[in-house]
């Protein structure tokens, strides 16, 4: 495995909790403390993927993310967030986070989650055939989703996300199946991730004729023009 991991947290008990876990599984793991220091390591040692602390001194996680995107760089972000409400900042604000955590969590789901992101585009699809869905197009292979002619930038989740709901077209996926299917992980209790991404591709897809529907108390499903 070996993959970097930066943990970014200016409590020292929880990096060292969240370091031995990682470690456990194979992973290399370096810290920082606060924000200024999270930017110069990223950019330093280049990790795979970002722990990202909120609540940082110097400057706060949502500044290093958003920084880090303005900068062009794709490493992966996984932010801690200290309440369940902070996630419409976290990904609503566009920043640009892979996924997140709500404190106090526990550390075998914090692995989970590195997991799966890590291994996000490492689907076997060299051969998989592009799906046709109206006017839009969705390569696996070149994992490129096209309106007409046009190119629609995604973020590697968003495009899981609608290569997810595109696989199973007309069927409803409740929040728990499409964490599972998508994200890669079981349903630990926080399934908000989930409506924060659809709403960010509704958005994007808005010119398209394809619709994701919300089915009331189940989950999600996408509808095609006939």
């Amino acid at each position: 495995m070996n993959e970097l991991i930066l943990l970014v947290d200016d409590e020292p008990s929880i990096v060292q909790l969240a370091r031995m876990y990682l470690e456990r599984e194979g992973f290399r793991v370096e810290s920082a403390n606060d924000g200024e220091a999270a930017l110069a390591e990223a950019a330093r040692r280049r990790p795979t993927l970002v722990v990202l602390d909120v609540m940082l001194p110097k400057l706060d996680g949502f500044e290093v993310c958003r920084r880090l995107r303005a900068s062009q760089n794709s490493i992966a972000v996984l932010m801690l967030t200290a309440r369940d409400e902070d996630i419409d900042k976290v990904l609503g604000l566009e920043l640009g986070a892979d996924d997140y955590l709500t404190k106090p969590f526990n550390p075998r789901e914090l692995v989970a989650r590195v997991k799966a992101i890590l291994r996000r585009g490492e689907r076997k699809v060299a051969d998989a055939a592009p799906i046709q869905l109206g006017d839009l197009t969705v390569d696996p292979a070149r994992r490129e989703v096209r309106l007409c002619s046009r190119v629609i930038s995604l973020r590697a989740q968003e495009f899981d996300l609608l290569l997810t709901l595109a696989e199973h077209r007309g069927l409803v996926l409740s929040r728990e199946q499409i964490l599972q299917k998508a994200w890669g992980f079981d349903f630990y209790g926080q399934t908000r991730t989930v409506d924060v991404h659809v709403a960010h591709l509704r958005r994007k897809l808005e010119e398209s004729s394809v619709r994701i529907e919300t089915v009331t108390g189940v989950g999600y499903k996408l509808l095609v023009p006939s």
